[in-house]
């Protein structure tokens, strides 16, 4: 593997939703590069970036999974990333390390949910893309359909770069607009072959137009463009690649290209795309870290002479052993050495280090700036963790972690299967964060969280075929929130004699519901002089933090809810810190009481797509499940129908869907928020 410069590494990940076809184009991307000398797909089970044998099986991605390759002088460290909603964690935690971004869109079903949640995701980031508008050749296929829906569902400027030649069964390349020519690819040696030629003449006007509104794009970043433009001189490519790529660097436009992967057309345009349009290390903005002894903010410049200074993004559990991948933002790692994890800054060691191919490796003896790698011998590190010089400790902003929704119930089958169930489910915890595991308080059971049911029901594989641990189910269940009805105070006085010492502790405190998506807010700043001191008062907003999540009334999660504390005497003698977590904890459920609690289901945003006859009777099942139709797209013969439903009422809807459509139909669905349930779910819970 060659060592570039930085300026010669793209660290990319590839996003889209489910079945657009990331996992194809990956395998064309390692192909075409060299790296694999045989193309793997993903309908035979055979695709070197889908490894697990859930992936092979499902023929989708669960794992994000990173590997390396050569395109010209180019290093590309590649990303492949899941598409479905439950696996968005692993999205989530690639945005937060990549430079840039290759958005997938199927140019036949075009802006899909999961493609606007990824695009998304990648705008908190702030991360560069360019777009490929994939499976041209399929009959429906529409490049300028898929266009639109870009500007009006995910607000983004769209540049297009190429003209399809061909259209549906008969594509079979495209027209280069920067370059002004046409490039075929070869179907005889699967694509190697790319045959650049003149613009025939039917496509002249077409071109002119579409040229025309490139160079309007580009001005927009170029001055001298918009001059030249106005005064009819030509304008060059390279000029028009730099333009771009100042756009795309500033996330104001974005590149697009088309072709078809699994005909193994567009893609070496795309490589091209990606080493012209998106950013090396060393053109995104500083990260900036946090001081470990104070909140100042110190910028953190990717350079390989600073002090070291990565982030673990994902740790994986490999045979026992945690595998940690880690971006590293300045300075070189090298193994054997010693690191301090910021969180607590104890030290962990090195121990080796390398470049993944998928779930291949590759040994290296040193990884610089600007690099993704993966690391052995860390004990303690959990993802969101920063690890950096002993001597130069700071921390980086964490990640957005999604609140998992479904729960299931586990027992352990045999007696070998309960000794080993704990474990087993200890090491998935440490590579999922979305994904949860407590002990019913009441039953004993041992409860399973996650993101939804085939997030758990991954898990539950996972546990029979790499740990051996047969497990009994239950069926899933949904994870509600309560937030409190109405605004009040509420004095908590606690007193109790321990050994012959008296130790208790005193709040008065203001509760109030907030807003949906607001959670648990907890204000000190109304205490005076005679408060408790600064320990306690830690434990205090402690207390209360953890009261909220072991549950309300119902036993489920409070949020949305302000609590202000007006009064918190301290008593020398008497105040402790156990007398103060007691007095928060009755207090809180007193005050529950008291202010009364609502309960929140979790409500779901659907895309349902069926075949146009049996829309009524699909927006009948809606209905009777307390959905709501936002709207309906006709695509062809198909229609889309959009809507809101509660997740509760969505268990095993497929089943009935495929029975109206007559298997047809297929829907997808994400988390949209947390609202107030009707009267008759809240009388389950004796509310």
């Amino acid at each position: 593997m060659l060592d570039p410069s930085l300026s010669n590494i793209r660290n990319i990940g590839i996003i889209s939703h489910i079945d657009a076809g990331k996992t194809t184009v990956s395998e064309r991307i390692l192909y075409y590069t060299g790296e694999t000398h045989r193309m793997g797909e993903v309908h035979d089970g055979q695709a070197t970036m889908d490894w697990m044998p859930q992936e092979q099986e499902r023929g989708i991605t669960i794992t994000a999974t990173a590997t390396c390759c050569n395109w010209h002088d180019i290093r590309i460290n590649l990303i492949d990333t899941p598409g479905h909603i439950d696996f968005t964690m692993e999205v989530e935690r690639s945005m937060r390390v990549l430079d840039g971004a290759v958005a997938i869109f199927s140019g036949v079903e075009g802006v899909q949910p999961q493609s606007e949640s990824v695009w998304r995701q990648a705008d908190r980031y702030h991360v560069p893309r360019i777009c490929f508008f994939n499976k041209l050749d399929r009959v429906g296929a529409d490049h300028e359909m898929v266009l639109e829906q870009m500007v009006r569902r995910l607000g983004a400027r769209p540049v297009l770069l190429q003209l399809p030649v061909g259209n549906e069964t008969s594509f079979r390349g495209v027209i280069d607009l920067i370059a002004r020519e046409m490039l075929v690819f070869a179907d005889d040696d699967l694509g190697v072959t790319v045959r650049n030629s003149e613009i025939p003449e039917e496509f002249r006007d077409q071109v002119a137009a579409a040229r025309e509104r490139l160079v309007e794009a580009a001005a927009d970043f170029d001055d001298t463009i918009l001059a030249d433009f106005l005064a009819g001189v030509d304008v060059s490519a390279e000029r028009l690649r730099s333009a771009i790529r100042a756009g795309t660097l500033h996330c104001a436009v974005c590149p697009v290209l088309l072709g078809s992967a699994l005909r193994n057309k567009g893609v070496q345009p795309l490589l091209d795309a990606v080493a012209h349009y998106l950013p090396s290390p060393l053109d995104v903005p500083s990260v900036t870290g946090r001081k470990a002894d104070s909140d100042e903010a110190v910028e953190i410049p990717c350079d390989v002479n600073a002090p070291l200074c990565a982030f673990a993004f994902k740790v994986v559990a490999d045979e026992g052993r945690k595998l940690t991948y880690l971006r590293i933002y300045s300075g070189s790692l090298k193994p054997g050495a010693a690191l301090a994890r910021a969180v607590n800054r104890r030290f962990e060691k090195v121990a080796r280090i390398f470049r993944m191919h998928a779930h291949r490796r590759e040994a290296v003896d040193l990884a610089v700036a600007g690099d993704i790698v993966a690391v052995t011998g860390f004990k303690e590190v959990l993802t969101g963790d920063t690890l950096c010089d002993p001597g130069h400790i700071l921390e980086l902003a964490g990640m957005n972690i999604p609140e998992p929704v479904v729960s299931l119930a586990v027992e352990p089958k045999g007696v070998d299967d309960r000794e080993k169930l704990l474990p087993a489910l200890e090491k998935l915890q440490w590579e999922d964060p979305t994904f949860r595991v407590h002990e019913d308080s009441e039953t004993g059971q041992t409860i399973l969280t996650g993101m939804g049911e085939l997030h758990l029901e991954i898990v539950i594989d996972r546990l029979a075929r790499e740990y051996g641990v047969a497990v009994k189910t239950g069926r899933p269940q949904v994870v509600y929130r309560e937030s409190v009805k109405r605004e009040l105070e509420h004095r908590e006085i606690f007193r109790v004699e321990q050994d012959g010492k008296v130790i208790g502790g005193e709040v008065l405190f203001a509760i109030k519901p907030l807003e949906r998506g607001a959670g648990v807010q907890i204000s000190l700043e109304k205490l005076g002089e005679g408060s408790l001191p600064q320990a306690l008062q830690t434990v205090l907003a402690e207390a209360l933090h953890n009261g909220c999540a072991a549950g309300g009334l119902a036993g489920y999660p409070l949020t949305d809810v302000r609590f202000e504390i007006l009064e918190a005497p301290f008593e020398p003698g008497v105040t402790s810190e156990a007398g103060v977590r007691a007095t928060a904890q009755r207090g809180l459920f007193r005050a529950l009481r008291e202010a009364g609690v609502i309960l929140l289901e979790p409500v779901m945003s659907l895309e349902i797509t069926t075949p146009a006859e049996s829309t009524g009777r699909v927006i009948g099942s809606l209905q009777q499940k307390r959905g709501r139709v936002e709207g309906i797209d006709v695509l062809g013969e198909m229609e889309v129908i959009h809507a809101l439903a509660p997740l509760a009422e969505l268990f095993g809807f497929m089943t009935e869907l495929r029975s109206a459509t007559k298997g047809r139909g297929s829907f997808s669905m994400e988390f949209k928020a947390f609202v107030e349930a009707p009267d008759e779910v809240r009388q389950k819970f004796g509310l």
